[in-house]
């Protein structure tokens, strides 16, 4: 059950994370109030990581970016510890 519940906590997490790069793309292109940078930063903390990743590149939005072009990949890694250590709890 505990499986389970991480299970889909990343996927919601992820899933948020890909959507909020998406909707600030969306926002940007049409000179609307944006997204705060440290927003992508902190659901990608939590486990999102990979989500904005993946948007960041399908949107082609913040690529240009040096803290978005090393610091999300960096907190993939640290996502991908911390899940293998709390599987390692579970």
């Amino acid at each position: 059950m505990n499986y389970n519940f991480l299970g889909i906590f990343l996927l919601v997490i992820n899933l948020f994370g890909f959507l909020i790069v998406g909707l600030d793309k969306f926002k940007a292109k049409r000179g609307r109030w944006r997204t705060p940078e440290k927003h992508f930063f902190i659901v990608s903390l939590i486990g999102g990581a990979f989500g904005v990743y993946l948007g960041m590149r399908l949107f082609r939005h913040k690529t240009k970016h040096k803290k978005f072009i090393y610091g999300i990949p960096v907190l993939i890694v640290l996502n991908m510890v911390g899940i293998y250590y709390i599987l390692q709890i579970l």
